[in-house]
């Protein structure tokens, strides 16, 4: 650290490097020629590298290109902190970790109301499937899909789902309208990867009294948000949980099939160390989350 330069040295070689002459660089900084000369003579002796070709123009040395954008990029860096400083200024942050496929379809949608809400607080979203233990480097609240069931820690119930297949306007005008669940078997069904989490047509067609024979699949995908988008695509038929289709269904992107009522086995629950669920931040994200997820469970029963 002993060759770190003032950091108005730093700041007369940044802008110098973005100059043809040392007059266009000292007009920038409002300083006088001599001085941005001078500052830039101190620099290269401190570091015992020349940093310009002197001419009628400036240019830089290889030295000086090397270590132009790092000084440019420390300047971007600290500008660019100090003004999220300035406005986390007098907020509270909130980091909450949830899945992906949630952040994205149901809870991103919702984040103005809580801006419009709680001003005061600022919301950080990490986004995991993994279990959380709210060991120092994790969130401090989460919203995770399950039974229920999460010894040591505060949970509570935000809302259940239900479970039907969608499809595309496109795909309906191409293959029809399914009249009876029957008939889709004769339809492309989109799958999905992975275990209890996932919606099973296996269940579904059980639901429905109809014995469902395996898949000649091409593709079989390993996110909900992939699967959604193939059904957008008209390439099939998807099996979804109610939370993930909802501006898909409202804009009539994805057209519901059957009312059929199944119930997802698993619900969304907010999470969170006990104790914790008290701090009046928390308190605030926790009334409002509770207060959408009950709309969602009035909409699905």
């Amino acid at each position: 650290m002993r060759d770190l330069p003032p950091t108005a040295t730093l700041r007369a070689f940044e802008v110098a490097t973005r100059h043809a002459t040392f007059t266009s660089a000292a007009n920038e900084l409002h300083v006088t020629q001599s001085a941005v000369s001078h500052q830039l003579k101190h620099l290269e002796e401190l570091w015992g590298l020349q940093l310009f070709e002197r001419g009628k123009s400036l240019s830089l040395t290889a030295a000086g290109a090397t270590l132009a954008p790092i000084v440019r990029e420390f300047f971007m860096s600290l500008e660019a902190t100090l003004a999220d400083l300035r406005e986390q200024k007098g907020r509270v942050r909130l980091e909450v970790s949830t899945t992906y496929s949630f952040a994205l379809k149901w809870l991103l949608p919702r984040l103005p109301s809580l801006s419009r809400q709680h001003p005061e607080l600022l919301v950080s979203l990490d986004t995991t499937d993994k279990i959380i233990h709210f060991s120092s480097a994790q969130a401090d609240v989460a919203i995770r899909l399950g039974k229920g069931s999460y010894p040591g820690l505060y949970s509570e119930f935000l809302f259940g789902e239900q479970v039907f297949p969608v499809a595309s306007p496109d795909l309906l005008q191409r293959f029809g309208t399914p009249r009876s669940p029957a008939e889709l078997l004769h339809y492309p069904l989109l799958t999905r990867d992975g275990a209890e989490l996932v919606p099973k047509w296996e269940a579904w067609f059980e639901k429905v009294g109809l014995e469902f024979l395996p898949l000649k699949e091409s593709v079989r995908f390993g996110d909900t948000n992939m699967t959604v988008e193939a059904a957008l695509l008209g390439q099939g038929v998807a099996l979804v949980r109610s939370g993930h289709v909802e501006t898909e269904i409202s804009d009539g992107r994805l057209v519901r099939l059957f009312d059929v009522s199944f119930p997802s086995p698993l619900a969304y629950y907010f999470v969170c160390p006990k104790g914790s669920e008290s701090q009046p931040h928390i308190v605030s994200f926790r009334q409002w989350l509770t207060s959408e997820a009950l709309k969602v469970q009035r909409a699905y029963g």
